[in-house]
């Protein structure tokens, strides 16, 4: 993930800006910069890769200055090279950004028509040469900042130089977190709280819409109307490599509300934005090659998996075979070296997917990881390495890991099917479409349901027992779902395939029993429909997940429906998560329990 420093300070801060950018290296990065104001003029250094080599870079050209931003960068739109480095400079500005600009395109086309030169291939400096533009037009420096923000739509957080004020960054977040460090004399800006600990430990976080004007003495913030606002400053316990929870409870909230920003980076190593295409995923698994792939995993990331087989038969027409590890391997799968191997694990370090790992090499299959840790067992031990970039996860209870896991699953089923020649060219790119504004719409949806979802968390953590259902790819949700409740609230919880209702789990349907129903308007909703019918007509408290088309087409009495936005099927298991790991949170916290250390629980599991 992309990260950003900046300082309003009394003394020179380049060193200071590069030090505080080593701290947010966990978060991944292939290139790195920094800009500063000295005498009047802006004038920056960057470098591809690792930070020594900006550190290099500076030593032989050194940045003086007294105020200052750096970035380190993990590419989405254009490749890691020097050039598309942060900071980006037009006409006296100068912008860092996390996060993905998605009408980056249309408006890159309205300011090359007024005569806009880019320099370089990223969405970011849509941002520069808006703010350029504005300035050119008589508008002051507050005035284009606000202005641009009204133009621009996506998830984004900012910080930028004027040439022309060097006592002032300014800085706006919609979507990745964006905290402000007071100090005496100056003032602070970073990604999150770990960079800022040098410096202080009194820290405010801008909310999403926030833009802010930040001086040496102190800092005004307003809100996306531009009016002024006041967020509460507070004392922080983030010290070296020590990951803060920021405004959350718990770390599980925090992760939650961290999906949009480590999903668009996610699929940023994976599809191209540009072209709305996928990008080339492996030298040694040729999908066009296989006749039959094998997944395994343990817990939340074989739900994952199970999700990723309906992809990866349906859009790439790939048979696949999966089963938890710790069954996998004992099962005695006949497999052929033909066919290839795709281990999913948040650590990498999990005892029986690696086990099973090793079964399938030693009978010569390819092996593929889908991994959080590049550098763990799992990883090192493949053939080839999906990595899914969710940053650390310290929640046991995987929320961020698992909607990951699953981007990187629906990037590769996209590009098994473009290889296979079972998807088109306008398929392919309607679907990168889709996933690319995912981001956005998972920060709409962690904005507006999160009263309902308080509401209804009241009421289960009253239940002794929940049943969830669901068809197709919200089948694995069913059961993610009800795992998520029993981990951190201890409420027992079953998820199953909707169509099994009558075999046997509607025997426990009653007026006491919630039955949670996740059914998207998809080719499957008319028939979990029928299976909501067979709930009422028993009696049982239907909670229905669907989206603006299923709430409009239902006409069910229901305990409560939560509408999400309507989405394409392969977008549709990373937005429904959202509600169903808020529900388990939320009764979590109602009854009490430890949800970021639940009972008995660890987060990698490295014993069989």
């Amino acid at each position: 993930m992309c990260g950003i420093v900046g300082i309003v300070g009394d003394q020179p801060v380049s060193e200071r800006l590069v030090d505080a950018l080593k701290r947010l290296e966990y978060r991944g990065y292939d290139s790195a910069g920094v800009a500063t104001i000295n005498g009047g003029e802006l004038h920056r250094r960057r470098a591809e890769g690792k930070l020594v080599n900006l550190e290099t870079r500076l030593k032989e050209e050194p940045l003086a200055g007294t105020i200052g931003i750096a970035h380190t960068r993990w590419a989405t739109h254009g490749a890691p090279t020097e050039r598309n480095a942060h900071p980006h400079f037009t006409e006296g500005v100068a912008v860092v950004h996390n996060g993905i600009i998605e009408n980056f395109a249309e408006l890159k086309s309205e300011l090359t028509a007024a005569g806009a030169e880019f320099q370089t291939e990223t969405d970011t400096e849509v941002v520069a040469q808006l703010l350029a533009s504005f300035r050119r037009e008589g508008m002051g420096r507050r005035e284009a900042m606000h202005a641009m923000l009204k133009r621009v739509s996506g998830a984004y957080a900012l910080a930028v130089l004027f040439e022309d004020d060097p006592s002032t960054i300014m800085a706006a977040r919609n979507g990745p977190p964006l905290a402000i460090g007071h100090g005496e004399g100056e003032m602070f800006l970073g990604s999150d709280a770990i960079a800022l600990a040098p410096f202080t430990n009194e820290i405010t976080y801008l909310i999403d819409g926030d833009w802010a004007v930040i001086g040496r003495t102190g800092v005004h913030i307003f809100d996306i109307d531009g009016s002024p606002v006041t967020r509460p400053r507070q004392v922080s316990m983030a010290a070296a490599y020590m990951i803060d929870k920021g405004n959350h409870r718990h770390f599980m909230e925090k992760e939650i509300y961290e999906q949009p920003e480590v999903i668009s980076h996610a699929l940023g190593h994976y599809v191209n934005f540009i072209d709305n295409r996928v990008l080339p995923v492996s030298e040694v698994i040729d999908f066009a090659e296989v006749p039959s792939l094998a997944i395994s995993a343990c817990g939340t990331a074989y739900l994952a998996g199970l999700v990723g087989k309906y992809w990866f038969e349906r859009y790439a027409r790939l048979p696949v075979e999966i089963d938890v590890a710790s069954e996998f391997r004992y099962r005695e799968i006949p497999l052929t070296p033909q066919s290839a191997a795709l281990f999913i694990s948040q650590s990498g370090e999990t005892a029986d997917t690696l086990a099973s790992l090793r079964y399938c090499k030693e009978h010569g299959l390819k092996i593929g990881a889908v991994v959080n840790t590049r550098e763990s067992t799992i990883a090192r031990e493949s053939d080839a390495v999906f990595p899914i970039f969710a940053g650390p996860e310290i929640g046991v209870a995987s929320t961020k890991a698992f909607t990951c896991q699953l981007a990187v699953l629906a990037a590769l089923a996209i590009a098994a099917g473009k290889a296979r020649g079972t998807i088109s060219d306008a398929e392919e790119q309607a679907m990168v479409r889709s996933l690319a504004e995912m981001p956005r719409l998972m920060g709409q949806v962690l904005n507006s349901i999160q009263p309902k979802i308080e509401f209804l968390s009241r009421e289960l953590s009253k239940c002794r027992d929940v049943l969830y259902l669901g068809r197709g790819t919200s089948f694995p949700l069913a059961m993610e779902g009800a795992l998520k409740l029993k981990e951190i609230s201890y409420i027992h919880a079953e998820g199953y395939a909707a169509g099994e209702l009558k075999h046997g789990p509607i025997a426990l349907i009653d007026e006491n029993m919630p039955v949670i129903v996740i059914a998207p308007h998809d080719r499957f909703f008319d028939k979990t429909v029928s299976n909501m019918q067979e709930v009422a007509a028993r009696g049982g408290r239907i909670i229905l997940i669907t989206d603006e088309k299923g709430a409009a087409a239902s006409t069910l009495d229901t305990m409560h429906t939560l509408v999400l936005p309507s989405v394409d099927e392969i977008v549709a298991p990373m937005i429904f998560s959202l509600p169903v790991q808020l529900l388990a949170y939320h009764t979590a916290v109602h009854m009490g329990t430890d949800v970021d250390q639940p009972r008995n629980l660890a987060k990698s599991v490295t014993v069989e």
